[in-house]
This record gives C-alpha cells, sequence and structure tokens, in this order.
C-alpha cells in the first residue's frame, strides 16, 4: 500500500498595527467552535480564551480537555459548546491522551482511511492539570514531539474543586489552602513555579509562548504559530478567574493587560531554532504592582512589606527582559513608601488601561 502523505494546515498571522490596541479587526475568522450557552461564570477567563483560541485554530479541530473547570462547566447534562470535535480525559493525562489522537490521525491519513488536512490538535489543560498534575504526561508528549498544541489556561488555583493552592498561585495569593493568618500574614509563601520556561528549557526543540486574555491578536497568532509549528507546541495564557480573583466582572480584560503592564506575567517566545527568548513584546505602559493588586479581593489582605516583595519579584521580571526600570518601580520595593492593601486609600478606585 503507498504511503500518503500527510498534508498539514498553515493559518496565517492576523494583522495589527499595534498589539497591544483593542479595536476591531475585520481579518478575525468569522468561525465559532466554541458557541454561547455554557455553564462558565460571567467574565469567565478561561472561556474568553477558549473562544480565541479556536477561533484561530478553525473548523478542522480536535479538542482536548482534562478534568478542570472547562470541562466541568461545559459539559453537563450531555451538552457542549463546542461545534468541532472534543474530548473529556483525566485531569493526569493530558499529554499522552493529546499524543495518542495526533499519532491515529498521522497513521490513519498514511494508511489512507482519513482523507484531507491534517487537524488541529489542541489540549487545553488548567494549570492544576498542566502544571501539576498532568506535568509528567504533557512533558512526554512534547518531549516525543507529537504534532499538537498544549495549552495552559493559568487562572492560578484549582478553580474547579473550591479554590484550592497550585504550583502556578502566586506569592501572596488567598486560596481555601492558603489563608492569611497570624502565622502566615501573607497568604501563600511561595513564588509561582516557571511553568512556561521550564518547558522551553527541558523541550527546547518546541515552539513555547505565554500570552494573556488582555491581548486578543497576540494570542491567537501565538495560537496559530504553534499549530503551523510541525511538532509539539506549549503556550501558558493568564485567565482570569472571577470567583477565585474576586474582582468585578467585567474586568477580565483589563487584569489580562495589568498583569503584563505591572511586570508579573512577562509576555515571551521561545525560539527554538536560535535557542532563545524573544522578549520583543512590550506593554505600552508599566505600573506598579499594587495597580493590579487593589482589584481583586484575594490580595486585599497585604501589608506594605508584601507588596514591596511582589514588586522587587516583578522588578527582577523586567530585568530578565532588558527593561529599564523607573525610578517610581524601584521606590516601590521600599515597604516605607507603601500603603497596607486594606487600608490604602486608592483600594476602591479603578485603574484605567489603555
Amino acid at each position: 500500500m503507498p504511503v500518503i502523505e500527510i498534508e498539514r494546515q498553515m493559518l496565517p498571522m492576523l494583522g495589527s498595527p499595534n498589539q497591544g490596541a483593542r479595536f476591531y479587526n475585520p481579518d478575525l475568522p468569522q468561525t465559532e467552535p466554541f458557541v454561547p450557552g455554557h455553564r462558565t461564570c460571567a467574565g469567565c477567563g478561561p472561556s474568553i480564551q477558549y473562544r480565541m483560541t479556536s477561533k484561530a485554530s478553525g473548523d478542522n479541530t480536535i479538542l482536548v480537555g482534562p478534568t478542570g473547570c472547562m470541562y466541568v462547566a461545559n459539559s453537563s447534562y450531555l451538552c457542549t459548546p463546542y461545534n468541532v470535535p472534543w474530548a473529556h480525559t483525566q485531569i493526569g493525562s493530558a499529554g499522552s491522551f493529546t499524543a495518542g489522537v495526533a499519532a491515529a490521525y498521522e497513521a490513519m491519513i498514511r494508511k489512507g482511511k482519513w482523507k484531507g488536512a491534517f487537524p488541529n490538535i489542541i489540549c487545553e489543560a488548567g494549570d492544576g492539570s498542566a502544571s501539576d498534575i498532568g506535568l509528567g504526561s504533557i512533558s512526554g508528549a512534547l518531549y516525543r514531539d507529537h504534532d499538537c498544541l498544549i495549552i495552559c489556561y493559568d487562572n492560578e488555583q484549582y478553580a474547579n474543586t473550591g479554590i484550592q493552592a497550585s504550583s502556578r498561585t502566586p506569592y501572596g495569593g488567598m486560596t481555601t489552602f492558603s489563608p492569611p493568618g497570624p502565622m502566615v500574614p501573607e497568604a501563600k509563601k511561595l513564588f509561582p513555579k516557571e511553568l512556561a520556561r521550564m518547558m522551553a528549557a527541558g523541550h527546547p526543540h518546541c515552539y513555547v509562548a505565554t500570552a494573556t486574555v488582555g491581548y486578543p491578536i497576540d494570542l491567537m497568532n501565538k495560537v496559530r504559530k504553534g499549530l503551523n509549528h510541525k511538532g509539539a507546541a506549549f503556550l501558558m495564557i493568564y485567565t482570569p478567574c472571577q470567583k477565585g480573583f474576586v474582582y468585578e466582572t467585567p474586568r477580565s480584560i483589563d487584569l489580562g493587560r495589568l498583569v503584563v503592564e505591572c511586570g508579573l506575567y512577562p509576555i515571551w517566545e521561545w525560539n527554538n531554532e536560535k535557542r532563545e527568548y524573544d522578549y520583543s513584546f512590550r506593554p505600552q505602559v508599566m505600573r506598579p504592582v499594587s495597580e493590579y493588586l487593589k482589584l481583586q479581593g484575594r490580595f486585599g489582605h497585604l501589608h506594605a512589606d508584601h507588596i514591596a516583595t511582589l514588586q522587587r519579584f516583578a522588578n527582577q521580571q523586567w530585568q530578565m527582559m532588558g527593561v529599564e526600570l523607573p525610578e517610581a518601580l524601584v521606590k516601590a520595593t521600599d515597604a516605607k513608601n507603601l500603603t497596607a492593601m486594606a487600608s490604602a486609600e486608592a483600594a476602591a478606585a479603578v485603574a484605567q488601561t489603555v
């Protein structure tokens, strides 16, 4: 039997004269693989990400959903919001299941049992699956270079089971497993696991990048770059959770921009050919971390020294990217220049983003 060559899809990049601007882009695809009617919370960051991702990938897509909030909220009562094939797998087997789907389609195409182009295969794993329970299986899929895109929709907690701390929960984040108290006033003592950098360092042949829902065109282009890359790709996307972060429902996109503007969530791409990071993405403004923290109830307990600790961490992220720090951000690392979050005069104000 003759071997049939595998035809892969090549998705064009979406044009944007300003990577940080908010405006209608007529080049966005009309297709809607992820439709309304699901049961996620109002302002749900992961569902916003799901829609952007599936629009970028198109109709010839297969979605894999490990156990998590986007599995539970989107597949109740035998009803899902997906217009494309979707499959659920266990929280620890995200990578192995996705690798099996990719390998199966390659085999069927070569044997003439599947006609047409190789489908875009995307695994959507929460940080609990991608960073903790399913880390090993995802690493295996990336290392073996299966042709798929694995996404970590990062809401920085186990949101599905009651807002418990994960390895991606930030320092100072209050969860049911990391409540503030007299002995540990800052709540979570540890800084988040550098998951995306782990994936780039451990699987340097892969396409690896970070993104947030605050920059839709950048996010969708990185989805397409990951899918166009022949082999495995990994994308970590910041997706705020209204229930766990405790913020005003319409602020999901604002938080997706503020987290970048304050330096807590660097946006970058791993160049697998040059084996180096691309830090060319720059937000239009740089802000102190307090501008981001004060919009979220999960940080309302922080003292001035905790905020200063987070500012030092953010400044280190800027310096890692080669960005010169303004004097205001340097001064913000001194607790004497800060006010406890609970008594800050500006705590009720709403930060205005570009």
